[in-house]
């Protein structure tokens, strides 16, 4: 069985195959869309979780979020399960692909043969939607990869099935029944920029949002100091892994919101919304700035280094002007 499937790649793997997903069911909309009705900017500092002995730093949602926000906003129906038992989620995969429906897994990296031993790790929250399953090998489309991929019973059942932090427990989600009239963009748009900056500014818990990113650069001065050199430069390094390479959501996603706010000026006939996109694209350099000094301080490389202090200073002037794009971006949507 292969369904008719027409694979393209993606910047992000949630965002490419929710992407994929719809088009395959006619609707036709892009990545920075995705992204932006899925409201899928955030910022979380949360140090009483650990990843690999170090504190979680996300700069995006929780995995699945995105396309669950999409997929409701534009009144598509969807079904998601998990399960305990491995060949019964498999079983369950067959099933559904036999009915010619593509179906996405959340997976984990670290064992995925098509990729590249230098960006394996162990990270289990990846996308990927298989498409197909011929002679004993599944078809995948993987928006991080430029085409599909095949994947053997046991290898998929293995990522389906990673072990870890967030073990995905075969976790897998596919479309039950799409509208029979054409979605209504502007809602969703404007619904997913409310909540984007409801999130960003409005949650009293000071690990989220702005106050994330003021409490990050708070905390940045005083990691020398309290963790020591090696220590310190290991938590630095965890917050730059996260900003650049795992779920993206950092920099990446940064430019990719100013490229919805493109879209959303033509699509809600507001020229001013094109000042937004300059402003967040600015904010996405300011990241990138942050992540290039920050790994220069990691690996003590080149001159005039900077010190906590002042890539602490560089993440509280990302958080004020963050403060005021979406303080902005709100009165113009509201």
């Amino acid at each position: 069985m292969k369904i008719d499937f027409e694979h393209c790649p993606g910047a992000h793997c949630e965002n490419g195959v929710t992407v994929n997903m719809l088009r395959f069911y006619g609707i036709r909309i892009s990545e920075p869309m995705v992204l932006g009705i899925g409201a899928g900017l955030f910022f979380s500092y949360m140090p009483f979780i650990h990843l690999h002995g170090l504190p979680v730093f996300s700069f995006r949602p929780l995995p699945g979020d995105i396309f669950a926000r999409v997929m409701k906003r534009l009144h598509i129906k969807v079904h998601s399960r998990r399960f305990l038992n491995k060949d019964k989620s498999m079983k369950a995969l067959d099933k559904l692909l036999e009915r010619g429906i593509p179906v996405g897994n959340v997976v984990g990296v670290f064992f995925l043969p098509y990729f590249p031993k230098e960006y394996r790790f162990h990270f289990n929250a990846h996308n990927i939607c298989v498409v197909g399953k011929e002679n004993g090998i599944y078809t995948v489309s993987d928006p991080v990869s430029l085409v599909l991929n095949g994947l053997k019973y046991d290898e998929l059942k293995r990522v389906r099935f990673a072990r870890g932090t967030y073990p995905p427990f075969g976790k897998m989600y596919w479309v039950e029944k799409i509208p029979t009239t054409t979605p209504d963009l502007k809602s969703g748009i404007i619904s997913g920029i409310k909540l984007n900056c409801k999130r960003m500014l409005d949650i009293p818990i000071p690990y989220f949002g702005i106050k994330g990113i003021y409490l990050l650069a708070r905390n940045v001065r005083k990691w020398e100091k309290r963790y020591g050199v090696k220590n310190a430069a290991l938590r630095l390094a965890q917050v730059i892994r996260m900003l650049e390479e795992i779920g993206t959501g950092g920099a990446g996603f940064r430019y990719m919101y100013a490229a919805f706010m493109q879209e959303v000026s033509d699509v809600l006939q507001k020229p001013e919304f094109r000042n937004f996109s300059t402003q967040m694209t600015q904010i996405g350099d300011l990241w990138r700035d942050f992540a290039y000094e920050a790994a220069r301080k990691f690996k003590n490389r080149g001159e005039n280094i900077c010190s906590y202090d002042k890539l602490a200073d560089k993440l509280v002037h990302i958080a004020d002007e963050e403060k005021r794009f979406f303080t902005s971006l709100r009165q113009s949507i509201e």
